[in-house]
């Protein structure tokens, strides 16, 4: 009988491991439930903050760890960013992707495992400092996609009961990897909802920029929602002057409202207009392209600048937004990108605004020159009504805005003013100006002198609009020149109200007065009688202001047969002196040609003295209110009547003073005839006589008669009575008429025979007016 043996117990042990599963498998098997539960809630979930608060939930179970968080990278920034961390309120963490573990783990691709963290120089201790959680160990690896690329990494801390293990490490890389794929479609649904949402928003923003066309509120408006869409803490947005070239902007973020002007061509927005690219610098400071002085200016401190240019549908760039300080690090390309878009959209709203703001400017600005305006203007539309009419239309019309407003032309100009109307309908048939001078209206019961321009209103492509009248009110002007005209030549009375009143008013002035006197009048009037006289002095005055008028002298006035004029009023020239002079030679020289006809006729011949002095006077209207008459006063129109009037005792025609002599520019044939005191003062007054009217006939050896003369007085004046009179006779043997002469023959004989003594400086004292 066979007898069986019994197995050793080592057999029998293999047979029972064969038949159930080894620890290992049983791992493993666990593991792969876990990922099927990974991938299982993974699925359910279509959010990025679900599918990390999901993960990190299961992997700090699974691993037994007090707390977990997962870092995803953010490729714009490089940052590693978290939603969730457990047992602290969900918020986004953000680090720096080369920093402390995570960061190490993320650059190197190495998972870790550390037991002692506060031994290692990586981790950052800060963090425990200043929660109070203590920090014990540290699983951190990254995550990988299918091909391997890491997006981030999960890190778990402090496991319950002992140290995290490789096993633990291996757990969480395969846990990770699991969810990476959740992971990555949440993360893109979640960049597509935000895509989608900035594209709404920005469809609103755009939408409500191109409807304001107000372009102070649209600049706010732009440079707001500039720095919301950009995390910014300031931006500004600079349009180009193109009259200027300056970049200017009306409101900044941050600042006070105030308009801001630079160079077009300088600092960073100088820089990305001139050349219609973008720049964004990460560091501000570190570019030499910016200017420091405004932030010392205000005390802010640029740290990051994206500028980018505002370019308009015909490719012009018409300005340059700026934005400062992203919240969070330096401005991106998809930030710089955003940036563009939003400036192209708007640059349309931004170029429409600038063009409503100018012709809002130009119609104020023509409005407050219509109502500046001394004219009437007044605007007719298509119908013939009236559209407009300015404050001095009102005034010279007087009428109310109720009264001609919105009424037809054809009832307002009617009657008297019917005329307006006909010329109204030339204008229109002709579409050319017509300008009408010191034309007549009716304006109630008064007449105003205007002048009058009718003009038809085109527009773009010659079309009618309707027509323009301007009323120019000349009435007190034409009354002015009226008046001006009787003392002054016509010329100079158009400049002086031309000038204004203020010429009126009263002004010192520097002026040459002429006085003209005629010789015997007395005896002429009592022999011509009062018909005969009137006739006389009519013709003579005649004469005497055409040559005072064309050397633009003013007349005076008047006074009986006297003539008083003056040259440098009310208009001033530089050789006023010489005008009086010419003048005063003409006066002579017509006054000889109207005697030889009168002496052929039987008539007396007329003779006249003339006396000049340049001296400062006063002009202006002087009178009482009843009656002004322009006029001059002053010393120095005493003395040139002085001067008139000393011509009978010299028998000269022309005496001038030395203060007219000191103006004269031009040469004359002049002799100094004495040294006075005028009759009324005490200081003396070398006076001259004009002898260039005179001919062969009338002066014979007038050349050699000066220099004889000019001796004789020089021996006068020192006493040497004798000699004196040789020179002033052979003065006289050339011309026997020389009064002048003569009169000094007989002074010197006089002193000769009562000699002065000492004293004696050549001084005569005028005893008569």
């Amino acid at each position: 009988m066979n007898q069986v043996k019994p197995k050793p117990a080592a057999s029998r042990s293999s047979v029972a491991a064969k038949r159930a599963p080894s620890s290992a498998v049983r791992s493993r098997l666990k593991l792969v439930e876990l990922l099927l539960e990974v991938s299982r809630q993974m699925a359910a979930y279509d959010s990025l903050d679900d599918v990390l608060r999901a993960l990190v939930e299961m992997t700090t179970t699974a691993l037994g760890a007090e707390r977990g968080t997962l870092f995803l990278n953010d490729e714009q920034t490089n940052e590693l960013y978290s939603r969730v961390a457990q047992g602290n309120i969900k918020r986004e963490i953000r680090l720096l992707n080369t920093s402390g573990i995570a960061g190490y783990v993320f650059t190197s691709g190495e998972s870790v495992l550390i037991a002692d963290p506060y031994s290692d120089p990586r981790f950052n201790r800060s963090v425990d400092e200043q929660t109070g959680f203590v920090t014990r160990n540290i699983l951190c690896a990254p995550i990988r996609t299918v091909k391997g690329e890491i997006i981030g990494v999960a890190q778990t801390l402090n496991k319950v009961t002992g140290v995290f293990s490789k096993h633990d490490l291996t757990v969480l890389e395969a846990m990770t990897t699991q969810g990476t794929l959740a992971l990555q479609s949440a993360v893109f649904i979640e960049r597509m909802h935000a895509v989608r949402k900035q594209e709404m928003e920005f469809v609103d923003v755009v939408s409500e920029m191109t409807a304001d066309i107000k372009l102070g509120s649209l600049l706010q408006k732009v440079m707001g929602e500039a720095t919301r869409m950009l995390k910014a803490e300031r931006s500004t947005l600079f349009l180009n002057d193109d009259k200027t070239h300056e970049l200017w902007s009306e409101v900044g973020q941050g600042l006070a409202s105030v308009q801001i002007r630079l160079p077009n061509h300088l600092g960073i927005a100088g820089a990305v207009f001139s050349s219609s690219k973008a720049i964004n610098i990460p560091y501000a400071y570190a570019d030499l392209r910016f200017n420091p002085a405004f932030d010392k200016k205000t005390g802010y401190f640029t740290r990051s600048i994206l500028c980018v240019p505002i370019i308009n549908k015909n490719g012009k760039t018409i300005g340059v937004t700026q934005v400062l300080n992203k919240h969070g690090g330096p401005f991106t390309a998809e930030d710089e990108s955003r940036l563009r878009a939003f400036t192209a959209q708007i640059a349309i709203a931004l170029e429409n605004a600038k063009l409503f703001a100018d012709v809002h400017n130009m119609k104020n600005y023509n409005e407050a020159m219509l109502e500046s305006m001394s004219n009437a203007v007044l605007t007719l539309d298509e119908g013939g009504n009236i559209a407009t009419c300015n404050t001095a239309g009102l005034k010279i019309l007087q009428v109310t805005a109720s009264q001609i407003l919105h009424r037809p032309a054809a009832d307002f100009f009617s009657g008297a003013n019917d005329w307006i109307l006909a010329r109204l309908k030339q204008v229109e048939d002709s579409a050319m100006v017509d300008v009408l001078m010191d034309a007549e209206l009716q304006v109630g019961d008064d007449k105003v002198s205007a002048n009058v321009t009718l003009l038809p209103l085109l527009n773009m492509d010659k079309k009618r609009l309707g027509s323009m009248l301007l009323i120019e009110d000349i009435s007190s002007e034409k009354r002015m020149k009226s008046t001006m005209s009787r003392y002054m030549d016509p010329g100079i009375a158009d400049r002086l109200v031309a000038s204004g009143a203020e010429l009126l008013g009263g002004q010192s002035v520097m002026a040459t007065v002429l006085f003209s006197d005629i010789r015997g009048f007395t005896t002429i009037s009592e022999q011509l009688g009062p018909q005969g006289t009137v006739a006389l002095l009519n013709e003579y005055f005649t004469l005497m202001v055409d040559c005072i008028s064309h050397e633009e002298g003013m007349l005076d006035k008047f006074i009986g047969d006297a003539i008083m004029a003056a040259f440098g009023i009310p208009v001033g020239h530089d050789d006023d002196a010489d005008r009086a002079v010419r003048a005063s030679i003409a006066m002579v020289r017509d006054l000889a040609r109207w005697n030889v006809p009168r002496v052929a006729a039987g008539k007396l011949s007329v003779d006249m003295g003339i006396g000049l002095n340049t001296d400062m006077v006063v002009s202006g209207n002087i009178g009482s209110k009843k009656r002004m008459d322009y006029t001059i006063i002053g010393d120095g129109v005493n003395l040139a009547s002085r001067l008139e009037s000393a011509c009978k005792q010299y028998g000269a025609h022309i005496l001038v003073s030395q203060f007219t002599m000191a103006q004269l520019r031009g040469t004359y044939r002049t002799r100094e005839l004495d040294l006075v005191v005028v009759k009324g003062k005490t200081q003396p007054v070398a006076i001259f006589e004009v002898l260039d009217y005179h001919t062969t006939e009338s002066y014979p050896n007038l050349i050699d008669a000066l220099g004889y003369f000019r001796d004789g007085l020089a021996k006068y004046r020192q006493g040497k009575w004798q000699d004196a009179v040789k020179q002033f006779d052979q003065v006289l043997a050339l011309n026997p008429a020389d009064k002048a002469a003569r009169l000094y023959v007989e002074r010197c004989q006089q002193l000769a025979e009562h000699p002065p003594g000492d004293a004696w400086d050549g001084v005569w004292v005028m005893q008569s007016k």
